[in-house]
């Protein structure tokens, strides 16, 4: 079928040397950039929502989601050091299934990155409210402090507008970030080192302090939701690995950065996995050092009923809470600099705070970033209008696509709340990643004597394991996240038979050698 149509790995080599980007990042670059896109809002606002959904059980979430990423990581591994260029997910299905695999693999991308990027603006603007009301007393009105709540009646949206109406702060990172990016990937990679610096500090304060005050009476009870929670409710300790995925995904942004890297057969799978295993390290630590020095047991309604983390209900009881002289930490906007404020460490709460709101942009900058790469791969391969693929005479980057996705990243972040971004995100991601994970067997089998620079180590377990986790993931997200999948797979449907099939290069190529062979 011509909708299957393989662009092999060759033809990629070959064409991203007619059109390629920059190669300017080393391998502590792609590390920092690891670092800079995973610890962010994941750990910094997540932590909350997963606390909700698990209670002390989080920490099994952390670990369950980082395994998947861990074993996915490999996979990436093994396909970047073969096709060093951008387009991560979307260029290596190209490579293995054709197209149309292709195609949907990019449309999701948009999900993880973009929409990552949107949930990351939305915790940025919690916490930098957070500080500046700490700092002046200042409180910016809900109504343009918060997008609204949505809950879903059957099949259809259902939108609250009582609790907040549009983030403006959120816009305002977006546009900024937006703009810094069409400005050099040098550049920005060098204010990125410095951001994660910053975040590291942060990170390193807030376990030396908490790690001493744990006590285990607040691991009691360790699964107050259990493991598994209803079909698509997305609680219990499986439901928060699902959201807490979010946390962890930012290295396949380095995956991005293949046709902008120095070395890249070394220096990527360096950064993938280096920038996983440091911030897995920094999560468990967080993780024991928020639910053991206050606690972190879920709430729930007058009734008993558990509360989704992103409902109205929640945010209500929240405010019952805190009117009668309560504050649980699942309620907090800004969960560590919260904790540091229960344990009377006032000063570290903000310097905390302030921290997040300085380093929390470089999340946004990797996840703008990445989407820019996989939207110019695409567009140079012709499924996009190509237009968007110029690169700008001084700066040297995608400008056009870069405004474009700051745009998109801004509405986003405008008008959701940051846990269903992060669900909606991790859709996408969970599908780029079990495509990755069948990609690299299915090139084991049909070509087997490429040079593999990394090889994903016990790949007949490994790979499994990774797109295994994906599904099981997947399908314990709540059920607007799992909709939101094949409903925008669709939209993507729409706009590939309309226009990217007959724009596609690979396409042309085949009707041309057809037609002269008639």
């Amino acid at each position: 079928m011509i909708n299957w149509r393989v662009k092999s790995l060759d033809a990629i080599l070959a064409t991203a040397e007619k059109k390629s980007l920059h190669r300017t990042l080393g391998a502590f670059q792609l590390t920092m950039l690891g670092i800079g896109a995973i610890i962010g809002t994941g750990i910094f606002v997540l932590t909350a929502a997963a606390a909700q959904k698990a209670g002390p059980g989080m920490m099994y979430s952390f670990i369950i989601a980082g395994f998947v990423c861990a074993v996915a990581a490999l996979c990436y591994s093994e396909l970047v050091s073969m096709a060093p260029v951008s387009g991560s997910a979307y260029t290596y299905t190209y490579a293995v299934m054709g197209e149309l695999m292709a195609w949907t693999v990019g449309w999701a991308l948009v999900l993880e990155y973009a929409v990552a990027a949107a949930a990351v603006c939305v915790g940025w603007s919690g916490y930098v409210m957070g500080l500046i009301q700490k700092a002046t007393g200042f409180v910016l009105p809900e109504v343009l402090s918060h997008g609204p709540a949505w809950t879903m009646d059957g099949f259809m949206p259902v939108v609250d507008f009582s609790h907040g109406i549009v983030n403006v702060p959120a816009i305002i990172v977006a546009l900024v970030i937006t703009l810094l990016l069409v400005k050099g990937t040098s550049e920005s990679a060098k204010v990125n080192s410095i951001l994660v610096a910053v975040k590291v500090t942060a990170l390193s304060a807030f376990i030396v302090i908490t790690l001493p005050m744990v006590s285990g009476d607040n691991f009691t009870p360790m699964l107050p939701n259990g493991w598994l929670g209803t079909q698509g409710s997305g609680v219990g300790v499986v439901g928060a690995a699902a959201s807490i995925f979010f946390a962890y995904v930012g290295f396949d942004a380095v995956s991005t950065a293949a046709e902008e890297t120095k070395n890249p057969q070394r220096n990527v799978p360096i950064g993938l996995i280096g920038s996983l295993g440091i911030c897995t390290i920094f999560y468990m630590l967080v993780a024991a050092g928020v639910v053991g020095s206050v606690g972190a047991q879920p709430i729930t309604s007058i009734t008993g009923a558990v509360l989704s983390p992103d409902s109205a209900e929640f945010v209500t009881r929240c405010k019952e809470l805190a009117s009668a002289g309560s504050s649980p930490i699942v309620c907090s906007h800004e969960a560590l600099a919260e904790v540091l404020s229960k344990l009377h460490y006032d000063q570290v709460s903000k310097l905390v705070g302030l921290a997040a709101s300085i380093a929390l942009p470089s999340v946004i900058l990797m996840m703008i970033f990445g989407q820019t790469r996989i939207f110019f791969v695409m567009a140079r391969d012709g499924l996009l209008p190509e237009k968007l693929a110029d690169i700008h005479p001084k700066w040297k980057t995608p400008w056009l696509m870069t405004i474009v996705t700051g745009i998109f990243v801004a509405v986003a972040a405008a008008f959701f709340p940051v846990g269903q971004l992060a669900d909606i995100s991790n859709s996408g991601t969970l599908f780029a990643f079990f495509m990755v994970a069948i990609a690299v067997l299915i090139l084991r089998k049909t070509d087997p004597n490429r040079a593999r620079p990394f090889k994903t180590p016990v790949v007949w377990l490994v790979a499994p394991l990774a797109a295994g986790g994906c599904l099981f993931l997947f399908f314990s997200l709540p059920t607007v996240a799992q909709l939101v999948l094949p409903i925008w797979g669709s939209v993507g449907l729409v706009i590939y038979f309309l226009y990217s099939r007959n724009h596609s290069h690979v396409g042309k190529a085949i009707a041309a050698q057809e037609a002269s062979k008639k």
